[in-house]
């Protein structure tokens, strides 16, 4: 930062948030394990392994997790199968705001005393947003909602419909982490959250740097300010 003029007040820079989803602030491990526990009871180890292969394919020509879309396709499969029905019924009524992690509605008011706070998110068109919506997190943030395809890839996007001096990206993905890191450099604070399944895997806690900060659960971040989150990005 520069040094103040004298005669002349500091301007405090602007920062905005930006809050990931799924194993950040909302227990996503937490979800699918009741999915996989619904479509047992409902359609058999068989067909609930058919589902997951299904899901898993969809995951890799899209890039992201589409529930949904996997339900459709198996439907193709199974185009007979009444339990279809009950399986939709069990995603599109769940819970969400019960899988919040502690403090996660906390931490965005937290955040909202240093600057804007933004859900940055992948995902389908249909099931996330709805996610973020019955969740609560969609009111907590006013209704700043972001979701892309990759989100890491629009960045340029971001910064037009979001203009900062800074900005704090918390998310439980190295690969993200850095990926932003890259681009945005000294301008982003990236904060690495250790939950979920994506944080505690090996090859990733191997294959990227370390996030600019690092903590164990989302409540953590009630321990941080303002001013440690801008500066431990410009340290040398």
């Amino acid at each position: 930062m520069e040094r103040q003029a004298i005669g002349v007040p500091m301007i405090s820079p602007t920062m905005v948030v930006l809050f990931d989803v799924d194993n950040t602030l909302l227990d996503n491990d937490r979800i699918t394990t009741d999915l996989k526990e619904h479509l047992l009871q409902e359609v058999g180890p068989a067909r609930e392994r058919q589902y997951w292969e299904i899901f898993e394919q969809l995951r890799h020509e899209l890039g992201y997790v589409d529930y949904l879309g996997a339900l459709q396709r198996y439907r193709v499969e199974f185009p007979r199968d009444p339990h279809l029905l009950t399986v939709s019924h069990f995603l599109v009524n769940y819970p969400f705001a019960e899988r919040l992690f502690p403090n996660a509605l906390d931490v965005v008011r937290h955040a909202q005393t240093w600057g804007k706070a933004v859900i940055l998110s992948d995902g389908d068109v249909v099931f996330q947003p709805r996610k973020v919506d019955c969740s609560g997190l969609l009111q907590a943030v006013g209704g700043h909602v972001l979701i892309y395809i990759h989100k890491e890839n629009e960045l340029e996007d971001v910064e037009q419909r979001y203009p900062a001096d800074h900005y704090v990206l918390v998310d439980d993905k190295l690969r993200i982490l850095t990926a932003v890191k890259a681009r945005w450099g000294k301008r982003v604070t990236t904060v690495f959250v250790r939950q979920g399944h994506y944080a505690t895997e090996p090859e990733a806690l191997r294959s990227f740097p370390a996030a600019d900060l690092s903590i164990e659960r989302i409540g953590d971040l009630l321990h941080l300010d303002r001013d440690r989150v801008w500066t431990v990005a410009h340290s040398p």
